[in-house]
């Protein structure tokens, strides 16, 4: 387990109205997702000519924005997502945060927004998680999920790029995804709506990229299901990703189980447990394949036996699995509507290596309090 060391550039403000352990453990009881948050936030301003400036440790709170902040109005905002876990040996870590921090800076360049050094992000977390390690949840499946956002404030109404920003770090404690067992999920292919572009925002964590996602996911839920497939944009054919996570297919050919995703193109989310699971499903013994799948191919393949499972992969619920395929052209059932033993697999694997529980091999964790 890889230490992240660092001499610490930030104030730390510690809040003086800070949460009893009373009302911690009460508001840490079932928290769901996201909708709980720690006593503090981490906050750094960006000025054009400046740099960034001076961040800070301080309570958790409102912000004050002007109402002619670019964010209000063009829609300059990135986000990351990613959990910090309790170890066996009392320690907390998390999971591969400079990838997140990769991934935040090209989303950054992508919407004309400043990057945000890789030390300064990490540094940032480090500091949070230290400062509210009591609200990391110990169970496994369970995790103190962080998210890191980027919006432009500067008050100016001309189309370009805004001169100042605010990067915000906040922490919510997550309980476990599937709290009564891992459901299966049904699924609404979309042909009226694209959630990206050649050329466009989809290899971006922008915030306009979820905004117009939700009336195909109101769609979706209309057609009694949980989530929505989105296909490419240009033939309407090819699979991309389920709502906000990437997608996988298991297929079992002469003996060999494949592990396939739809390739990045430039329009889908390079997510990073995407790209763990390819790495990990080849540990396991599977092959594991990038490459294009069209909703013929999956529904052909269903029937055929080839084709024996189907999951969804993200920082939030690791993974997913699809029990049922719902379109225009028909419904498929995947592996009789339940969890297939190469996902259970898998998500096992994953989650024994966030929690310190079987060895990581790849210096994924990163130990951020002792």
């Amino acid at each position: 387990m890889n230490a992240v060391m660092s001499t610490s550039t930030l104030e730390i403000r510690p809040s003086d109205h800070a949460a009893s352990p009373e009302e911690r453990a009460k508001r840490m009881t079932n928290p769901g997702f996201g909708r709980v948050f720690t006593d503090h936030m981490v906050v750094i301003p960006y000025k054009e000519g400046q740099g960034w400036g001076k961040g800070v440790l301080k309570a958790y709170g409102p912000i004050e924005m002007d109402p002619a902040a670019s964010v209000l109005h063009y829609g300059q905002a990135i986000f990351e997502g990613f959990k910090a876990y309790h170890q066996p040996d009392g320690s907390i870590a998390s999971f591969r945060p400079e990838a997140n921090a990769r991934r935040f800076n090209a989303s950054a360049a992508r919407l004309a927004m400043p990057e945000l050094p890789e030390g300064l992000f990490i540094e940032a977390a480090q500091a949070l998680i230290a400062q509210d390690r009591a609200w990391v949840p110990g169970a496994v499946g369970e995790s103190l999920y962080m998210r890191p956002l980027m919006i432009a404030t500067e008050a100016a109404l001309g189309v370009r790029a805004s001169s100042e920003y605010l990067f915000i770090l906040m922490a919510s404690p997550s309980g476990a995804y599937f709290p009564q067992g891992v459901k299966p999920v049904t699924v609404w292919i979309s042909e009226d709506y694209v959630r990206a572009a050649p050329g466009g925002t989809g290899f971006a964590k922008c915030a306009g990229n979820y905004a117009a996602s939700l009336v195909a996911q109101r769609q979706a839920k209309g057609e009694g299901c949980d989530q929505v497939v989105w296909l490419d944009a240009i033939h309407r054919e090819y699979i991309e990703e389920m709502g906000g996570m990437n997608i996988f297919f298991v297929y079992q050919e002469k003996g060999e189980t494949v592990v396939v995703t739809p390739e990045l193109t430039g329009t889908l989310l390079p997510g990073i447990t995407r790209d763990s699971l390819l790495q990990l499903a080849r540990e396991q013994g599977f092959r594991a394949e990038e490459r294009k799948i069209t909703v013929s191919e999956w529904k052909n393949a269903i029937a055929e036996g080839r084709m024996t499972e189907v999951f969804a992969c993200g920082t939030a619920a690791v993974i997913t699995p699809v029990g049922h395929a719902k379109s225009r052209q028909g419904n498929w059932d995947i592996h009789q509507g339940v969890t297939g033993p190469v996902a259970a697999k898998l998500r096992e694997t994953l989650l024994n290596l966030q929690h310190g529980l079987a060895p990581d091999t790849h210096g994924w964790m990163k130990k951020i309090v002792g």
